[in-house]
Protein backbone atom coordinates (compact mmCIF):
# COMPACT_ATOMS: atom_id res chain seq x y z
CA UNK A 1 0.00 0.00 0.00
CA UNK A 2 1.31 3.83 -1.17
CA UNK A 3 0.09 6.57 0.79
CA UNK A 4 -0.71 10.36 -0.22
CA UNK A 5 -1.14 13.45 2.25
CA UNK A 6 -4.89 14.72 2.11
CA UNK A 7 -4.86 18.20 0.83
CA UNK A 8 -2.68 21.10 2.26
CA UNK A 9 -2.69 18.82 5.39
CA UNK A 10 -0.43 17.05 7.38
CA UNK A 11 -3.01 13.64 7.57
CA UNK A 12 -1.64 10.84 5.37
CA UNK A 13 -4.17 8.28 4.11
CA UNK A 14 -3.81 5.32 2.04
CA UNK A 15 -4.52 5.71 -1.62
CA UNK A 16 -6.78 3.11 -1.29
CA UNK A 17 -9.51 3.54 1.03
CA UNK A 18 -12.52 0.97 2.12
CA UNK A 19 -16.05 2.33 2.14
CA UNK A 20 -19.07 0.24 3.44
CA UNK A 21 -21.85 1.88 1.46
CA UNK A 22 -24.87 -0.37 0.39
CA UNK A 23 -22.80 -3.10 1.95
CA UNK A 24 -22.47 -3.38 5.88
CA UNK A 25 -26.01 -3.39 7.62
CA UNK A 26 -27.85 -4.03 4.54
CA UNK A 27 -26.58 -6.37 1.59
CA UNK A 28 -23.69 -8.10 3.43
CA UNK A 29 -23.96 -10.21 6.73
CA UNK A 30 -21.55 -8.99 9.55
CA UNK A 31 -19.37 -11.83 9.55
CA UNK A 32 -18.39 -11.17 6.24
CA UNK A 33 -18.40 -7.93 6.47
CA UNK A 34 -15.97 -8.20 9.10
CA UNK A 35 -14.05 -10.46 7.04
CA UNK A 36 -13.61 -7.52 4.29
CA UNK A 37 -12.42 -5.26 6.57
CA UNK A 38 -9.82 -7.54 7.83
CA UNK A 39 -8.77 -8.52 4.32
CA UNK A 40 -8.65 -4.43 3.79
CA UNK A 41 -6.56 -4.31 7.46
CA UNK A 42 -4.18 -7.34 6.25
CA UNK A 43 -3.91 -5.46 2.81
CA UNK A 44 -2.27 -2.18 4.14
CA UNK A 45 -5.70 -0.55 4.05
CA UNK A 46 -5.44 2.70 7.48
CA UNK A 47 -8.51 4.42 6.02
CA UNK A 48 -12.30 3.60 6.40
CA UNK A 49 -15.40 5.49 5.19
CA UNK A 50 -18.73 5.64 5.86
CA UNK A 51 -21.72 7.77 6.57
CA UNK A 52 -24.84 8.12 9.68
CA UNK A 53 -27.28 7.38 6.71
CA UNK A 54 -25.67 4.27 4.94
CA UNK A 55 -28.50 1.36 6.18
CA UNK A 56 -29.25 3.94 8.25
CA UNK A 57 -26.41 4.53 10.98
CA UNK A 58 -26.45 0.67 10.85
CA UNK A 59 -23.17 0.82 8.62
CA UNK A 60 -21.27 2.38 11.40
CA UNK A 61 -22.44 0.26 14.00
CA UNK A 62 -20.72 -3.04 11.98
CA UNK A 63 -17.68 -0.79 10.82
CA UNK A 64 -17.47 -0.05 15.08
CA UNK A 65 -17.21 -3.75 15.66
CA UNK A 66 -15.43 -4.72 13.35
CA UNK A 67 -12.20 -2.59 14.20
CA UNK A 68 -12.71 -3.06 17.67
CA UNK A 69 -9.10 -4.05 19.25
CA UNK A 70 -7.36 -2.14 16.48
CA UNK A 71 -4.66 0.52 17.33
CA UNK A 72 -6.94 3.80 16.90
CA UNK A 73 -3.96 5.74 15.89
CA UNK A 74 -2.96 3.76 12.90
CA UNK A 75 -6.17 3.94 11.59
CA UNK A 76 -8.06 7.55 9.81
CA UNK A 77 -12.56 6.77 9.80
CA UNK A 78 -14.16 9.21 8.06
CA UNK A 79 -18.02 9.84 8.09
CA UNK A 80 -20.64 12.02 6.86
CA UNK A 81 -23.57 14.06 8.20
CA UNK A 82 -26.46 15.66 6.13
CA UNK A 83 -29.00 12.69 5.06
CA UNK A 84 -31.86 11.45 7.31
CA UNK A 85 -31.56 9.77 9.93
CA UNK A 86 -33.65 8.52 13.08
CA UNK A 87 -37.40 8.78 12.92
CA UNK A 88 -37.24 11.75 10.80
CA UNK A 89 -38.30 14.90 12.31
CA UNK A 90 -37.50 18.63 10.99
CA UNK A 91 -34.18 18.50 12.23
CA UNK A 92 -32.81 15.03 11.55
CA UNK A 93 -31.29 15.89 8.28
CA UNK A 94 -29.28 18.49 6.47
CA UNK A 95 -26.73 20.69 7.96
CA UNK A 96 -27.97 22.81 10.54
CA UNK A 97 -26.01 23.19 14.00
CA UNK A 98 -28.35 21.21 15.78
CA UNK A 99 -28.28 18.20 13.47
CA UNK A 100 -24.42 18.30 13.13
CA UNK A 101 -23.88 18.17 16.81
CA UNK A 102 -26.67 15.52 17.79
CA UNK A 103 -25.41 13.61 14.60
CA UNK A 104 -21.59 13.98 15.66
CA UNK A 105 -22.36 12.30 19.04
CA UNK A 106 -23.98 9.27 17.14
CA UNK A 107 -21.69 8.36 15.03
CA UNK A 108 -18.74 8.34 17.39
CA UNK A 109 -20.56 6.41 19.51
CA UNK A 110 -21.88 3.91 16.53
CA UNK A 111 -18.24 3.60 15.71
CA UNK A 112 -16.54 3.19 19.44
CA UNK A 113 -14.32 5.83 18.99
CA UNK A 114 -13.29 9.66 20.86
CA UNK A 115 -13.20 11.11 17.38
CA UNK A 116 -12.76 10.97 13.61
CA UNK A 117 -10.27 11.45 11.71
CA UNK A 118 -12.48 13.22 8.78
CA UNK A 119 -16.26 14.59 9.16
CA UNK A 120 -17.68 15.66 5.92
CA UNK A 121 -20.86 17.21 4.67
CA UNK A 122 -22.74 14.97 2.68
CA UNK A 123 -24.29 17.11 0.07
CA UNK A 124 -24.67 21.17 0.05
CA UNK A 125 -27.45 22.38 2.58
CA UNK A 126 -28.73 25.15 0.51
CA UNK A 127 -31.56 25.61 3.25
CA UNK A 128 -28.94 26.78 5.66
CA UNK A 129 -26.60 29.79 5.96
CA UNK A 130 -23.52 28.15 5.04
CA UNK A 131 -21.55 30.16 7.96
CA UNK A 132 -23.74 28.20 10.61
CA UNK A 133 -22.55 25.05 9.20
CA UNK A 134 -18.64 26.11 9.17
CA UNK A 135 -19.02 27.26 12.46
CA UNK A 136 -20.59 24.31 13.66
CA UNK A 137 -17.61 22.29 11.87
CA UNK A 138 -15.12 24.63 13.31
CA UNK A 139 -16.53 23.79 17.00
CA UNK A 140 -16.52 20.21 16.89
CA UNK A 141 -12.76 20.54 15.37
CA UNK A 142 -11.96 22.66 18.60
CA UNK A 143 -13.98 19.91 20.70
CA UNK A 144 -11.91 17.35 19.49
CA UNK A 145 -14.51 15.66 18.23
CA UNK A 146 -13.22 16.14 14.49
CA UNK A 147 -9.65 16.48 13.70
CA UNK A 148 -10.45 17.56 9.67
CA UNK A 149 -13.18 18.55 7.73
CA UNK A 150 -14.45 17.61 4.51
CA UNK A 151 -17.53 17.59 2.53
CA UNK A 152 -19.14 15.39 -0.43
CA UNK A 153 -20.49 16.29 -3.97
CA UNK A 154 -19.96 19.67 -4.01
CA UNK A 155 -19.74 22.04 -7.02
CA UNK A 156 -16.64 24.55 -7.48
CA UNK A 157 -18.59 27.35 -6.43
CA UNK A 158 -19.57 25.79 -3.35
CA UNK A 159 -16.11 24.59 -2.74
CA UNK A 160 -14.09 27.91 -2.88
CA UNK A 161 -16.96 29.52 -0.51
CA UNK A 162 -16.55 26.72 1.92
CA UNK A 163 -12.97 26.92 1.94
CA UNK A 164 -12.96 31.02 2.79
CA UNK A 165 -14.87 30.63 5.41
CA UNK A 166 -12.91 27.78 7.11
CA UNK A 167 -9.92 29.83 6.56
CA UNK A 168 -11.56 32.75 8.37
CA UNK A 169 -12.35 30.13 11.54
CA UNK A 170 -8.83 28.32 11.06
CA UNK A 171 -10.59 25.09 10.17
CA UNK A 172 -8.65 22.16 8.34
CA UNK A 173 -10.46 21.99 5.78
CA UNK A 174 -9.05 19.64 3.31
CA UNK A 175 -11.50 16.85 1.10
CA UNK A 176 -14.26 16.58 -1.47
CA UNK A 177 -15.58 13.22 -1.88
CA UNK A 178 -16.84 12.90 -5.35
CA UNK A 179 -17.90 10.11 -7.56
CA UNK A 180 -15.31 9.58 -10.27
CA UNK A 181 -14.19 6.87 -12.42
CA UNK A 182 -13.41 6.68 -16.95
CA UNK A 183 -16.90 7.06 -17.56
CA UNK A 184 -17.56 10.14 -14.63
CA UNK A 185 -15.27 12.71 -15.21
CA UNK A 186 -17.54 15.78 -14.31
CA UNK A 187 -14.92 17.04 -11.79
CA UNK A 188 -12.17 17.22 -14.01
CA UNK A 189 -12.60 21.07 -15.29
CA UNK A 190 -14.13 22.99 -12.68
CA UNK A 191 -14.06 20.96 -8.93
CA UNK A 192 -10.36 19.90 -9.48
CA UNK A 193 -8.61 22.84 -10.05
CA UNK A 194 -10.94 24.81 -7.70
CA UNK A 195 -9.55 22.29 -5.33
CA UNK A 196 -6.08 22.52 -6.21
CA UNK A 197 -5.98 26.47 -5.68
CA UNK A 198 -7.83 25.97 -2.18
CA UNK A 199 -5.03 22.67 -0.84
CA UNK A 200 -8.22 20.25 -1.14
CA UNK A 201 -7.88 16.68 -2.69
CA UNK A 202 -10.40 14.63 -3.77
CA UNK A 203 -10.97 11.21 -1.82
CA UNK A 204 -13.21 9.32 -4.86
CA UNK A 205 -15.97 6.94 -4.93
CA UNK A 206 -17.37 4.48 -7.41
CA UNK A 207 -14.07 4.36 -9.43
CA UNK A 208 -15.09 0.92 -11.16
CA UNK A 209 -18.52 3.01 -11.98
CA UNK A 210 -21.13 0.84 -9.22
CA UNK A 211 -19.06 -2.46 -10.50
CA UNK A 212 -19.67 -1.80 -14.76
CA UNK A 213 -15.63 -1.42 -15.02
CA UNK A 214 -14.86 -5.26 -14.08
CA UNK A 215 -16.80 -5.63 -17.44
CA UNK A 216 -19.75 -8.48 -15.36
CA UNK A 217 -22.61 -6.55 -17.06
CA UNK A 218 -22.67 -7.72 -20.77
CA UNK A 219 -24.14 -5.75 -23.68
CA UNK A 220 -27.64 -7.55 -24.36
CA UNK A 221 -27.53 -10.27 -21.65
CA UNK A 222 -29.31 -10.05 -18.27
CA UNK A 223 -27.47 -8.73 -15.31
CA UNK A 224 -26.33 -11.17 -12.98
CA UNK A 225 -28.02 -11.88 -10.20
CA UNK A 226 -27.45 -10.17 -6.90
CA UNK A 227 -25.49 -7.65 -8.26
CA UNK A 228 -25.13 -3.75 -7.69
CA UNK A 229 -27.62 -3.78 -10.62
CA UNK A 230 -30.31 -5.18 -8.73
CA UNK A 231 -30.02 -3.52 -5.44
CA UNK A 232 -32.79 -0.95 -4.61
CA UNK A 233 -30.49 2.31 -3.73
CA UNK A 234 -27.45 0.86 -5.80
CA UNK A 235 -29.51 0.33 -9.21
CA UNK A 236 -30.29 4.04 -9.40
CA UNK A 237 -26.83 4.73 -9.59
CA UNK A 238 -25.99 2.23 -12.30
CA UNK A 239 -28.68 2.96 -14.42
CA UNK A 240 -27.08 5.48 -16.53
CA UNK A 241 -23.67 3.04 -17.59
CA UNK A 242 -26.28 0.27 -18.61
CA UNK A 243 -26.98 0.88 -22.33
CA UNK A 244 -25.16 -1.67 -24.29
CA UNK A 245 -23.07 1.28 -26.17
CA UNK A 246 -21.46 1.98 -22.77
CA UNK A 247 -21.49 -1.87 -21.88
CA UNK A 248 -19.49 -2.84 -25.41
CA UNK A 249 -17.28 0.04 -25.08
CA UNK A 250 -16.20 -1.75 -21.78
CA UNK A 251 -15.74 -4.92 -23.18
CA UNK A 252 -13.17 -3.44 -25.22
CA UNK A 253 -11.17 -1.77 -22.64
CA UNK A 254 -10.32 -5.69 -21.64
CA UNK A 255 -7.16 -6.22 -23.83
CA UNK A 256 -6.01 -2.85 -23.01
CA UNK A 257 -6.04 -4.06 -19.46
CA UNK A 258 -4.41 -7.09 -19.69
CA UNK A 259 -1.34 -5.52 -22.07
CA UNK A 260 -0.68 -3.60 -18.63
CA UNK A 261 -1.14 -6.74 -16.50
CA UNK A 262 -4.04 -5.90 -14.41
CA UNK A 263 -7.67 -7.04 -14.26
CA UNK A 264 -10.39 -4.24 -15.82
CA UNK A 265 -11.32 -3.65 -12.13
CA UNK A 266 -7.26 -3.09 -11.45
CA UNK A 267 -7.39 -0.48 -14.58
CA UNK A 268 -10.33 1.23 -13.29
CA UNK A 269 -8.92 1.97 -9.50
CA UNK A 270 -5.40 2.90 -11.07
CA UNK A 271 -7.03 5.28 -13.48
CA UNK A 272 -8.85 7.49 -10.98
CA UNK A 273 -5.14 6.96 -9.07
CA UNK A 274 -3.29 9.05 -11.98
CA UNK A 275 -4.97 12.42 -11.32
CA UNK A 276 -2.50 13.83 -8.83
CA UNK A 277 -5.49 15.77 -6.80
CA UNK A 278 -6.79 12.02 -6.10
CA UNK A 279 -5.46 11.11 -2.37
CA UNK A 280 -7.54 7.68 -2.41
CA UNK A 281 -10.05 5.56 -4.11
CA UNK A 282 -12.89 4.37 -1.97
CA UNK A 283 -13.93 0.51 -2.82
CA UNK A 284 -16.40 -1.75 -1.06
CA UNK A 285 -16.10 -5.13 -1.03
CA UNK A 286 -18.79 -8.05 -0.47
CA UNK A 287 -16.47 -10.80 -0.31
CA UNK A 288 -12.61 -10.54 0.63
CA UNK A 289 -11.27 -11.71 -2.50
CA UNK A 290 -12.81 -8.71 -3.74
CA UNK A 291 -10.57 -6.69 -1.69
CA UNK A 292 -7.49 -8.43 -2.51
CA UNK A 293 -8.01 -7.97 -5.70
CA UNK A 294 -8.78 -4.40 -5.72
CA UNK A 295 -5.73 -3.33 -3.77
CA UNK A 296 -3.29 -4.50 -6.69
CA UNK A 297 -4.27 -1.48 -8.61
CA UNK A 298 -1.99 0.55 -5.62
CA UNK A 299 1.25 2.18 -7.10
CA UNK A 300 0.51 0.89 -10.59
CA UNK A 301 1.76 3.78 -13.34
CA UNK A 302 -0.04 4.03 -16.04
CA UNK A 303 1.65 5.02 -19.45
CA UNK A 304 0.15 8.34 -21.35
CA UNK A 305 -0.02 6.15 -24.29
CA UNK A 306 -2.41 3.63 -22.01
CA UNK A 307 -4.55 6.56 -21.18
CA UNK A 308 -4.76 7.78 -24.69
CA UNK A 309 -6.07 4.43 -26.06
CA UNK A 310 -8.23 4.49 -23.24
CA UNK A 311 -10.21 7.83 -24.20
CA UNK A 312 -10.18 6.51 -27.90
CA UNK A 313 -12.25 3.34 -27.11
CA UNK A 314 -14.53 5.03 -24.15
CA UNK A 315 -15.39 8.06 -26.50
CA UNK A 316 -18.58 9.80 -25.92
CA UNK A 317 -19.31 7.66 -23.49
CA UNK A 318 -17.67 9.42 -20.71
CA UNK A 319 -19.84 12.26 -19.45
CA UNK A 320 -17.92 15.14 -18.29
CA UNK A 321 -20.31 17.86 -17.61
CA UNK A 322 -19.58 19.73 -14.45
CA UNK A 323 -23.37 20.67 -14.05
CA UNK A 324 -24.27 16.57 -13.52
CA UNK A 325 -22.49 17.06 -9.59
CA UNK A 326 -24.67 15.60 -7.69
CA UNK A 327 -26.88 18.09 -5.19
CA UNK A 328 -29.92 17.50 -3.96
Amino acid sequence: MEFRRLGRSGLNISEISYGNWLTHGSQVEEDQATACVRAALDAGITTFDTADVYANTKAEEVLGRALKGERRESLEVFTKVFWPTGPGGPNDKGLGRKHISESINGSLKRLRTDYVDLYQAHRFDRTVPLEETMLAFADLVRQGKVLYIGVSEWNAEQIARGAELARELKVPFISNQPQYSMLWRVIESQVVPTSEREGISQIVWSPIAQGVLTGKYLPGQPVPEGSRATDATGSKFIQRFMSDDVLEKVQRLKPLAEEAGLSLAQLAVAWVLQNPNVASAIIGASRPEQVHENVKAAGVKLEAELLEKIDAVLGDAVETDPRMTVTP
